[in-house]
């Protein structure tokens, strides 16, 4: 008689496994139960995504890369000059010349000031457009108006606004407004400087960052023009005073670098910032991004509608 082993069968008697797999499978169970509902919900909120996709009008950027130019400027002899009479001139008052970081620096807080964008805006009367434009008409090229707003046929500001705001825009809103489209960076490696300017109309995008590159250096060459004129004033003023030969040569000098300033501020258009890539018509939208949209939408409903379900099981 022969005896047959046989090995016997091991069953998992691990209780933690065993809840883990019922828990799974009671899951899986109201999930599949209630997949209509998650279906519906899924695609209410797909739809929904589309609709506001396709509702959000077209954004384009125009940009332009730029370099200081002030290097250009007869910094040398300045610098020169600096080292000299540096005290001579605090003391007169004069600016001999700082780095070109330093007249970049400024140059960049100035394009983002409130009294600069104030008088932009003022002088290429770009508040209409900032304001009420809602979209662009790109067969046409016409530039949408909100008629909620401004009444464009009657030229009439007719929007209902809630105080402190008045119907007719003020300054501020329209400074807060372009400051929203304008982004300026500058790289710490290169120094280079990137003016980006975001609207429903690319025409109107490239034209308005390059009248900015152009205000800025015209704002720039006359403020170091008045400076230079000040100075040179001032020192032939002094000049007039002085018995010390030596110290009318160190005015002389002086006097000449400023002029120097003078004509470089006359002769250069691109005073501060020299164009390296100059800002164009963009062709493509930069935004919205529709599909990311619809996907985004679309998951939102499904863990939406997953939670849902959970939520009306347990309360059962």
């Amino acid at each position: 008689m022969s005896n047959t082993l046989s090995s016997p069968v091991k069953e998992n008697h691990n209780p933690h496994y065993n809840n883990n797999t019922d828990k799974e499978e009671i899951l899986w169970r109201i999930l599949w139960g209630n997949k209509l509902i998650i279906i519906i919900i899924s695609l209410l909120f797909t739809s929904g995504s589309v609709f506001y996709a396709l509702s959000k009008p077209n954004i384009y950027v125009a940009s332009a890369l730029l370099a200081p130019a002030a290097s250009e400027s007869g910094a040398g002899g300045l610098s020169g000059l600096a080292s000299q009479f540096g005290g001579l001139a605090s003391v007169a008052g004069i600016n001999l010349g700082g780095s070109t970081t330093d007249n970049t620096t400024l140059a960049i807080e100035i394009i983002r000031s409130r009294s600069f964008i104030e008088k932009f805006i003022e002088k290429h009367n770009l508040l209409v457009p900032l304001i009420a434009a809602n979209g662009w008409d790109i067969k046409s090229k016409k530039l949408l108006l909100n008629n909620e707003i401004y009444d464009e046929s009657n030229k009439q500001w007719i929007r209902q606004a809630k105080l402190p705001k008045k119907t007719i825009p003020s300054n501020w809103e329209g400074y807060k407004k372009f400051l929203d489209i304008l982004v300026v960076s500058q790289s710490e490696k290169t120094s280079m400087i990137n003016i980006s300017l975001e609207f429903y109309s690319p025409q109107l995008a490239q034209q308005w960052l390059t009248w900015l590159i152009e205000d800025i250096n015209e704002f720039m060459s006359s403020q170091d023009k008045k400076e230079a004129q000040a100075s040179i004033d001032y020192l032939n003023e002094k000049l007039a005073s002085i018995q010390v030969s030596n110290m009318e040569t160190v005015f002389y000098q002086l006097i000449e670098e400023q002029t120097k300033n003078m004509m470089l501020a006359h002769i250069k258009p691109e005073y501060v910032f020299k164009t390296i890539d100059p800002a164009q018509v963009p062709d493509e939208k930069s935004k919205p991004k529709r599909a990311l949209i619809v996907i985004i939408g679309t998951l939102l409903g499904g863990v939406f509608s997953i939670l849902l379900v959970l939520v009306r099981f347990y309360l059962k």
